[in-house]
């Protein structure tokens, strides 16, 4: 039987959909589970027998928290669960250790993210270039982080989550390191996970993040030829897209931080990781 390691990451800001997710894990079945509760910042409380918590003294960002939990908990195989994610069925991680099992090639899952009212979900919840029908299977070249099934052995190998990044992009680096190891993430379109439409709050802390985690994720993990290309392409959509002169302003000082500050890990990918995310659909210059 296949053994899980869970972490729900949780602030303690939503104590009823912290629960909901607790247990629609614990009512998973074939499967064993070793969950932590991370509280980032919080020290969790009033939990379900058989689960663990971790209290952070103070909230060091989604990335680390984390890592934090991951290394609380006991499986082969990682699960990366948000608060106010849910598995709508008690088969959701069985089915992840059957596809886990029939191919061996791929490291990471994301399933499908459906909101549980039936509203329509935005196009980033499917990890790639090309939206098309959610409910299609394939590879992926980004990620939606709320509920991320990996191997540990593959985790291990990506380096786990960037620390450094406090939030913002940090599901694509570990997608390039996933496939720089060697393994396919892949998108379960097949396989739901509830989450609800939440729009985004579009403050300048988010623009400058967004800005500096970018350029990070170049520095990181990009042949030094291809950093500008990508950096210079998401520069240009930004300023397209982005007409509040205090949201540029924002995104440029974020730009500028990352090219100031050297990120931690740099680990440029191979010249066939490029080649394979290429022939998946996406080359990481877009």
């Amino acid at each position: 039987m296949a053994n899980f390691g869970v972490v729900i990451l949780t602030m303690g800001s939503r104590p009823n959909e912290l629960r909901k997710a607790i247990d629609s894990v614990l009512n998973q079945v074939n499967v064993d589970t070793n969950i932590v509760v991370v509280g980032n910042g919080w020290e969790p409380v009033d939990l379900p027998n058989g689960v663990a918590a971790l209290a952070l003294p103070e909230n060091i960002g989604i990335p680390a928290g984390r890592n934090a939990g991951a290394s609380q908990v006991n499986g082969e195989i990682l699960f990366f669960l948000d608060d106010d994610a849910e598995l709508p069925d008690s088969h959701f991680l069985e089915r992840m250790v059957a596809l886990l099992d029939t191919r061996p090639e791929i490291g990471l899952v994301q399933p499908r993210v459906v909101d549980p009212t039936g509203e329509q979900g935005p196009g980033r919840w499917v990890p790639r270039l090309r939206v098309g029908d959610p409910k299609t299977p394939s590879a992926a070249t980004s990620l939606w982080e709320g509920a991320t099934v990996i191997r540990r052995s593959v985790f291990e190998l990506s380096s786990g989550w960037p620390e450094q990044f406090f939030y913002a992009h940090e599901g694509i680096d570990l997608v390039w390191r996933v496939w720089d190891s060697g393994f396919i993430p892949w998108y379960a379109g097949d396989i739901d996970v509830y989450h609800p439409v939440i729009n985004p709050l579009r403050h300048e802390e988010f623009y400058r993040m967004n800005a500096r985690n970018r350029v990070w994720l170049a520095r990181r993990n990009l042949p030094v030829v291809l950093e500008p290309i990508y950096v210079g392409s998401w520069a240009a959509l930004t300023m397209w897209r982005v007409r509040d002169s205090g949201a540029r302003k924002a995104w440029i000082a974020g730009m500028r931080e990352g090219i100031a500050v050297r990120p931690r890990g740099r680990k440029p990918m191979k010249w066939k990781t490029v080649w394979a995310m290429t022939k998946a659909g996406r080359p990481p210059v877009i």
